[in-house]
């Protein structure tokens, strides 16, 4: 917009709550918002010299002309600022994922209404309850339905004139209890309609008005004698308990609530709506906004507010428990309550638990069809977890092994974008140490791998994780600070015992969740290092041990102990071999030299 004409358009705006729309220069919506303020929300567009984040200020820069509408409370306003963007969709506004596959409990607006499941509901005049979670659940409800009150699921035109002149005759569904057989006129146009009010009853959670129900018939029949018919009511009392004890009840003094949570990341925020009537839950409803414009959770939450009472109405539930305040006028008709303690904490705790396992199966789900979102997620989790300055997406891991201070060996192993790069391992044989010494072990290895990463001008690793605690830690940043190294390279410690996690300096351990990915990665970081680590220090114990013996022979030096390793793979089968398989490899002579000796011959 010129100048004047925006500094025209922002003097008119009112005080007051409304709904505000930004076009840009084809006339196109691309940005929908809300405001209890109307005049200081779209001022605060402009006014600013710096916007929160890049988008915003892109979206400024786009705005052409302004247009509002002033409504008369700010939940109005939220309520249209739903239905504008679902109608429009502006590119800057977040997107709802829609979920309409979710089911639904259909009951229809005919005459003899019927009571069926359906998915992708339309407007024609019958009444939706739902949208169910699980299925499985719905069927529940249907069956306990069908049980109760039973209702007819054919398509015949049941008009009076059509009952009355015998046009109908009753089937299958009659015969088997699941239709009391309307079309023959069997049961009562009355009758049948306070059987769907129960129905409506106990779709709404308002079970204690179907448990009176149920009583007063079987007290009913109890009074004319009618004991048969005054067990079938009883009966049908014990299904009602018994689906209701099943079924998710918080307290009967929780009342009528809606309880509201998310679960975000950068990009994308997950809700969890639950609509409680009487302490049961009736509606459950996972939501997955995907965010435009850096939108906060505060933000998220309004608008699903706004998504879910235009959907499931707020007749009857003017009490919304939500996980922090959110910036909405209270209005005598509704209220916000953010409880600390108490069933309404039980009922946000279970819906904060329910919006983050949607968030981990929609991420899990994304995260098989795009690995390297995986990755990075990972490698950011890590940095968080481990305090870096930096991704990890390259680290090496070190470990020793020695038998008795013999045979001194170390183990690098090199996980990239938290995976083994295997090609890069490296066994290290230990040469200037003496004696079973694990931190002057650490300090030759550390200062051997990286003087020679330098040399060769190769890469180094953004996280060196060792194997020990304190000690080879301190080994590690001494062989580091040597080599000028330290502060350039971030250096761990985990100690075994409680998987603790040391850093240079700091006396006190930091300790990771348990079930944390990060820590998952150090422990298998470690657990290869020493796998690899035992399995080269083995094989040099074993082929010094076992070349020893052999050379002790007389007559068998050091590339004959070798032949003979090769062809018998082992000194007992050596031990076991007859003259003429070892006279093959070692000729006849030295193979006398080796029976006489295994035979205890050679031995003074």
């Amino acid at each position: 917009m010129a100048p004047e004409q925006l500094k025209k358009t922002l003097r008119m705006l009112p005080d007051k709550p409304g709904v505000y729309k930004y076009f840009d220069k084809e006339g196109t919506i691309i940005y929908v918002g809300k405001a209890r303020s109307l005049k200081k929300r779209v001022s605060s567009y402009f006014n600013k010299q710096v916007h929160e984040n890049r988008k915003t200020a892109v979206l400024v820069n786009r705005i052409e002309n302004i247009d509002f509408t002033v409504v008369d409370t700010e939940m109005d306003a939220l309520l249209l600022e739903n239905s504008l963007i679902k109608e429009f969709q502006p590119r800057y506004n977040i997107n709802l994922k829609d979920d309409k596959s979710y089911p639904f409990i259909r009951v229809t607006k005919d005459r003899f209404p019927k009571v069926f499941a359906m998915r992708n509901p339309v407007k024609d005049g019958s009444e939706y309850f739902g949208p169910y979670a699980s299925p499985r659940v719905m069927h529940t409800v249907l069956e306990l339905i069908k049980k109760l009150y039973p209702t007819r699921n054919c398509n015949l035109l049941l008009t009076p004139e059509n009952i009355e002149a015998g046009k109908f005759r009753i089937c299958l569904e009659y015969q088997i209890g699941n239709c009391k057989g309307p079309c023959e006129g069997r049961q009562t146009e009355e009758d049948y309609n306070e059987s769907i009010r129960q129905i409506r009853h106990l779709l709404k959670g308002n079970l204690s008005e179907v448990r009176k129900h149920l009583k007063e018939h079987m007290q009913e029949c109890a009074g004319h004698l009618q004991f048969e018919l005054a067990q079938q009511f009883k009966e049908k009392l014990d299904l009602l308990e018994k689906y209701q004890a099943r079924s998710s009840v918080v307290s009967q003094s929780v009342g009528n609530v809606d309880v509201i949570s998310v679960s975000s990341t950068d990009k994308v925020a997950f809700v969890n709506f639950l609509r409680v009537a009487n302490g049961l839950i009736i509606t459950t409803r996972n939501m997955e906004f995907r965010k435009k414009l850096d939108e906060t959770d505060a933000e998220i939450l309004q608008a699903a507010l706004g998504e879910t009472r235009a959907t499931y109405g707020s007749v009857g539930f003017n009490e919304v428990v939500v996980p922090f305040e959110l910036e909405i006028g209270e209005e005598e008709s509704l209220r916000f309550t953010v409880p600390k303690a108490g069933e309404k904490r039980k009922l946000l705790d279970l819906s904060l638990k329910n919006a983050t396992l949607f968030r981990r199966e929609k991420l899990e789900q994304y995260e098989k069809l795009n690995p390297e979102v995986r990755v990075d997620r990972l490698m950011e989790q890590m940095k968080t977890d481990l305090k870096l300055q930096e991704q990890p997406r390259h680290m090496e891991c070190f470990d020793n092994s020695n038998f008795h201070g013999d045979y001194p060996v170390s183990a690098c192993v090199v996980f990239v974008d938290g995976k083994p790069a295997r090609s890069e391992y490296r066994h290290f044989n230990v040469k200037t140490v003496v004696g079973p010494d694990d931190f002057a072990t650490m300090k030759e290895v550390i200062t051997r791998r990286y003087s020679r990463q330098v040399e060769e001008g190769k890469p180094l690793p953004q996280l060196i994780v060792i194997d020990g605690g304190k000690g080879q830690l301190g080994a590690a940043v001494e062989a580091l600070g040597e080599l000028g190294l330290y502060g350039k390279l971030a250096v761990v410690g985990i100690a075994k015992r409680l998987e603790e996690i040391y850093y240079p300096g700091d006396p006190l351990p930091l300790y990771i969740d348990k079930k944390s990915e990060s820590l998952k990665i150090i422990q298998q970081m470690r657990d290869e290092a020493h796998r690899f680590g035992i399995t080269h220090h083995r094989k040099r114990r074993d082929k010094g041990t076992l070349k020893t013996e052999l050379t002790e022979i007389e007559g068998i030096g050091s590339e004959t102990a070798r032949k003979l390793l090769s062809s018998f793979k082992s000194m007992k089968k050596i031990r076991e071999a007859s003259l003429e398989s070892l006279a093959e490899v070692v000729g006849e002579s030295r193979a006398k030299a080796i029976q006489q000796y295994f035979n205890g011959d050679g031995i003074s």
